[in-house]
């Protein structure tokens, strides 16, 4: 039987499963603590740009909105690395052109699947409607400040509220519910190169622009109007990084000198740069898992209120949109039974999210200190030999996480082998000619199996 589904939380995940479920016939109230972003111009400083890519733009394809998505996303290539000598080198993602990510307005995004969510009869939305919080055993969502004020009965219920979500909090209160939320020791604070004077970007627009030094890293990815938003990702405390560190950029003075020490060819590029520092909020970095995220057999936790990371592997949004196509898999093998369907789906993702959650705090420190090393691009320009060598058999893990739908699982599982080997016929040779052959037949052949997989379309 058909059921009305009340999902919570109105932004990238919720619009998107509102479509998946309306293909499906369902009912579907949509509640959004914010008012319809489509009235208003959001303020910048937190969580501006987004990395579309694969499995992502499967979801979008699968709900038939990627064509219009793709109008107002930017495609980035490769890194392209800024030493502190100013020097650039560009080291792609992929094999070639084909393979790219794409850079995408969150705001934008979020606008356009909402748009696209109300063109079903049975999709509604309900704005600057605050979840305060939900009675699970009587199906009750509470609205406004205080648990007694308004809400609503619902069937099923999906909270796709965030990693902040008050149905989560709930769900802490079931006997048996796991929950652990860890904070990174860094922050992050958003800032902006703006267009030149003829609306053009100023760096290179088909790149993620990354300034590592070290312990800390600048990132800017590009926008339509040819500004590029970037990130500063630096310690909280001068007790973790010292002089590095927010805490110590405490005046103008400091910022300044910071910036002109480590990012000297970004600085004549962002002349706001010290009123957006102090005007913009401090982001914080962590990383959640849970389990089980189904309770009662009718409601369910999805995406960041299940598993939310950190951004390092630009996959938050992409696993989040994953889960909304494993949970259709899951309606269409077990029609309407939503216990064991909830049962399925959960099982299904957590092994996947808890790895990608990994992945993305490994991809922190490669992305802040490893690219800027050389013997980092070695092993790269190693790996990329050993991938066409192998193509069934070593695919990077860059690739599997990024360009392909191959299970996170599998993919920080393979890269693990491949990481040893890598540093196995990496040693004492100074390009992929010196490889040693025999044994590169060896290892691979011997500790990869073939992998099952097809290129994205």
């Amino acid at each position: 039987m058909l059921s009305r589904i009340s999902i919570i939380g109105g932004g990238l995940a919720g619009s998107l499963l509102a479509v998946y479920l309306a293909k499906r016939g369902m009912k579907i109230d949509i509640y959004e603590r914010r008012g319809d972003i489509r009235r208003y111009n959001l303020v910048g400083g937190k969580s501006i740009n987004l990395a579309l890519s694969a499995r992502g733009i499967h979801a979008l394809k699968e709900i038939g909105i990627y064509d219009e998505i793709r109008k107002i996303t930017i495609p980035m290539y490769g890194r392209m690395i800024h030493s502190l000598d100013g020097a650039t080198q560009l080291l792609p993602y992929g094999k070639d052109n084909s393979q790219y990510i794409n850079s995408v307005s969150r705001a934008e995004l979020n606008k356009k699947l909402i748009s696209y969510a109300e063109n079903f009869h049975n999709v509604r939305f309900h704005f600057n409607m605050i979840c305060s919080g939900i009675d699970l055993k009587n199906r009750y969502i509470f609205f406004g400040e205080h648990p007694d004020g308004t809400g609503t009965e619902y069937d099923i219920a999906i909270a796709t509220d965030g990693a902040t979500s008050q149905v989560r909090m709930e769900f802490q209160k079931i006997p048996g519910f796991n929950f652990s939320q860890e904070y990174e020791n860094y922050g992050y604070k958003e800032l902006t190169i703006p267009p030149d004077e003829y609306g053009k970007h100023k760096m290179e627009p088909n790149a993620l622009h990354i300034w590592p030094r070290g312990s800390f890293m600048l990132i800017a990815l590009p926008n339509l109007d040819g500004s590029f938003t970037c990130t500063l990702f630096l310690a909280n405390h001068k007790s973790f990084g010292g002089e590095n560190s927010f805490e110590e950029l405490d005046n103008e003075s400091k910022l300044k000198n910071f910036f002109l020490k480590n990012f000297p060819d970004a600085v004549p590029l962002m002349p706001g740069f010290v009123e957006e520092f102090f005007a913009n909020p401090l982001g914080t970095l962590l990383t959640i898992k849970c389990y089980p995220w189904s309770a009662y057999g009718h409601t369910l936790l999805l995406g960041d209120s299940a598993h939310a990371i950190v951004p390092f592997f630009g996959q938050g949004m992409n696993a989040a949109f994953e889960d909304c196509t494993v949970l259709n898999e899951c309606i269409g093998k077990y029609e309407y039974n939503w216990e064991v369907i909830f049962n399925e789906f959960q099982k299904i993702r957590k092994p996947n999210t808890d790895a990608i959650a990994e992945l993305a705090r490994e991809n922190f420190v490669e992305m802040r200190d490893r690219v800027a090393d050389p013997r980092f691009h070695l092993m790269k320009k190693i790996e990329a030999f050993l991938y066409s060598r192998y193509p069934d058999r070593f695919v990077p893990k860059y690739t599997m996480v990024t360009f392909l739908r191959i299970p996170y699982s599998v993919a920080l599982e393979r890269g693990n082998i491949q990481e040893k080997i890598l540093l196995q016929l990496s040693e004492s040779v100074t390009s992929p000619d010196e490889i040693d052959m025999n044994l590169a037949d060896e290892l691979v052949n011997e500790k990869l199996t073939v992998l099952d997989y097809r290129e994205e379309s």
